[in-house]
């Protein structure tokens, strides 16, 4: 079993939307209005890890799609690349979704879906564990698929003969029955108190209301 690091060096890998969903499900939050930098630092400071990166990945609708989140998005990017964060965007796709309503009819609403951000994270998290770049790969998302990516880094970590894991945080309350983390890795829960200390004291919400 490799040695375990006395100072741990972590790299956070954010899924925007996936934290956007978990907040708005678990705090009832209609906008991201969470700190990137603020949430990496809080959850590193109690697990007593150093800080080496941040990466944060969503999809970002077509202006002709969604003026309203397009401008939001390209604002809290730009200000997130100003601050020292990786920012990574792919284009947010819509399309029709039948959703079954209780009483047994149908409704149609317009989903949004991303292309390619679950699978870019999870190379990433894999090839920056190959490079030695991080002890500890922090995700901030719930997405089960990357338990795949849990499951390399273990294989990477005894190919290498160094210590290194994999943390899920998300976030957490009464009202959210979604209280699983993704597999293979350690789960940190962001309770109501922890979040709101970390929101965003900009707001980048366009004054035009947002589509339907």
């Amino acid at each position: 079993m490799p040695e375990e690091p006395l100072t741990k060096r972590a790299h956070a890998f954010v899924d925007g939307q996936n934290l956007f969903y978990a907040a708005k499900m678990a705090f009832g939050y209609t906008f991201p209005n969470y700190d990137v930098i603020k949430l990496v630092q809080r959850v590193c400071m109690l697990q007593a890890w150093t800080i080496v990166g941040i990466t944060f990945y969503t999809g970002v609708p077509d202006a002709i799609d969604n003026a309203f989140w397009n401008s939001f998005w390209n604002a809290k990017l730009a200000a997130m690349g100003t601050r020292g964060v990786t920012t990574i965007s792919r284009p947010l796709r819509y399309h029709n979704k039948t959703i079954p309503l209780p009483d047994g009819t149908v409704t149609t609403c317009l989903v949004g879906q991303e292309k390619g951000i679950d699978v870019k994270m999870a190379l990433d998290v894999v090839r920056k564990a190959r490079q030695e770049e991080y002890d500890v790969a922090l995700v901030f998302s719930q997405d089960l698929d990357l338990a795949e990516a849990a499951s390399e880094v273990k294989s990477i970590s005894m190919a290498q003969g160094r210590w290194i894991k994999m943390a899920c945080a998300y976030p957490v309350s009464p009202s959210y029955v979604n209280r699983r983390g993704i597999n293979g890795t350690d789960w940190i829960n962001l309770d109501r108190e922890l979040y709101d200390s970390c929101l965003d004291t900009a707001d980048y919400r366009p004054e035009f209301q947002p589509e339907e």
